[in-house]
């Protein structure tokens, strides 16, 4: 077997995305956590960035130990696998690899995906960062824009904001367009209440390069609008790695936006390979990649037996507060033809965001009105990516909302958010006693 990989080893996840930017994440998560401990009397804490340089370089300590570990150190494991580095090509009969043609009837295609840069007039002659570069800086800039309104860029609008930086976020349509409305515009509130400009609902006219930095000119609500700045990130989406892998000449179709097209079994529509992955566009989080890797070479070797299915998939925003979400947002379900019913939770209600004096945050319900099936859970609250998995199970088992409001949940816990959202569907929790069941 051979795995053919160009670039640094280990991937999007490891280098340059999940593992840097968590650890970023939770470093300046410190210092507002000491910011915002007036919220209990009697306590006063400060906290600030001393050395940005020092705490990039413990994350990329981090990364070389991780990469090392579960890479570099693994391979020699698993002598089955010969690794080869440097750039590949499909061939009619298998790939091209350093001038060698390599005969294989089984190929997987995992090449992940890189930034995307939008269609912005002049943008091509301005420096500008990416979630990549953003991550290696190691002298932070008085202000920055960061332009899109997607997982990425509101995780590091709020990372940078929380470093100290005059942060900007501007984008096309509203924040997190994939959550539910009522999240996007709590989380935009919270956003702000931390200093951040949050600008929704623009259409970009130009960039240009300014003595101290970098202006975007756009429109919003028909108005026309400058935003200056000292540097601008983009986290527009990401693009597919499939340009030098020349797919149209062996008869690889692509979707509209590159991506190469797969069926539910990981299929190309060239007969032998198969795709999974950001490279695919589909769910990009690093363990659905895992998961359809491993269904693509089990159906590559075993028979196309197995299907992909993102029912149940669990998806988290490393904001603060946090967002999860599992199964169907209310819209999804309704365009679907379902009968629906909701519950709406704010914070407020959970004893654990009570007794931490930080209430941010709501739990939405999705459920089949006809018989109570829960479709789909939606957290926004500052340990939601922790208790999201008990909705993935739910979700995956089928049970109803009267199962979860039925099921003992541990007191003083966020989780616990997720029973009074079922009892919600019933109750009028705010007259319940505080661990009711």
């Amino acid at each position: 077997m051979l795995l053919a990989g160009h670039g640094t080893i280990g991937g999007t996840c490891i280098n340059i995305g999940c593992v840097p930017s968590k650890t970023l994440i939770r470093a300046t998560e410190a210092i507002h956590g000491a910011r915002f401990a007036h919220r209990f009397a009697g306590i006063e804490a400060s906290a600030g960035v001393l050395n940005w340089s020092e705490t990039v370089r413990q994350k990329d300590e981090l990364v070389g130990l991780l990469r090392q570990s579960k890479y570099l150190d693994l391979l020699p494991q698993y002598p089955r696998i010969a690794y080869v580095a440097g750039p590949a090509q499909l061939t009619r009969n298998g790939l091209s690899l350093d001038g060698r043609e390599i005969l294989a009837d089984r190929i997987i295609i995992v090449t992940g995906a890189r930034p995307a840069t939008p269609a912005i007039v002049g943008l091509e002659s301005i420096p500008y960062l990416t979630s990549t570069t953003a991550l290696s800086l190691t002298a932070l800039p008085e202000s920055l824009l960061v332009l899109g309104g997607g997982y990425v860029g509101a995780e590091l609008a709020q990372m940078f904001a929380r470093a100290g930086i005059a942060v900007t976020l501007a984008f096309r349509s509203r924040l997190l367009p994939a959550a539910e409305p009522e999240i996007g515009a709590a989380l935009s509130r919270y956003l702000r209440d931390e200093h951040i400009e949050v600008r929704a609902g623009l259409a970009y006219q130009r960039i240009r390069r300014t003595q101290n930095g970098i202006v975007l000119e756009a429109l919003q609500d028909g108005a026309p609008i400058s935003i200056e700045a000292a540097q601008v990130l983009l986290a527009t989406g990401r693009r597919p790695n499939t340009e030098q892998l020349a797919l149209d000449e062996i008869g690889i179709e692509r979707t509209a936006d590159g991506a190469v097209k797969v069926d539910a079994h990981m299929r190309t529509t060239k007969p032998g390979v198969y795709a999974a992955g950001d490279v695919t566009g589909r769910d990009q989080f690093v363990y659905m990649a895992a998961y359809g890797a491993k269904l693509a070479a089990e159906n590559a070797l075993e028979g196309d037996r197995r299907r992909y299915d993102s029912s149940s998939m669990p998806a988290v925003v490393f904001t603060d507060p946090q967002v999860a979400s599992v199964g169907l947002t209310e819209a999804q379900a309704r365009a679907q033809g379902l009968q629906v019913k909701t519950s709406v939770l704010q914070l407020e209600h959970v004893p654990r965001a009570l007794a931490a004096r930080d209430t941010r945050g709501l739990i939405k319900l999705i459920a089949d009105a006809k018989d109570g099936r829960l479709l789909g859970a939606h957290i926004l609250a500052p340990e939601g990516a922790d208790s999201i998995q008990t909705a993935v199970l739910a979700i995956k088992h089928r049970l109803t909302t009267a199962d979860l409001a039925e099921t003992l949940f541990p007191y003083l816990t966020t989780v616990e958010g997720l029973k009074l959202a079922a009892q919600a569907f019933d109750k009028d929790v705010s007259k319940l006693s505080c661990c009711a069941g």
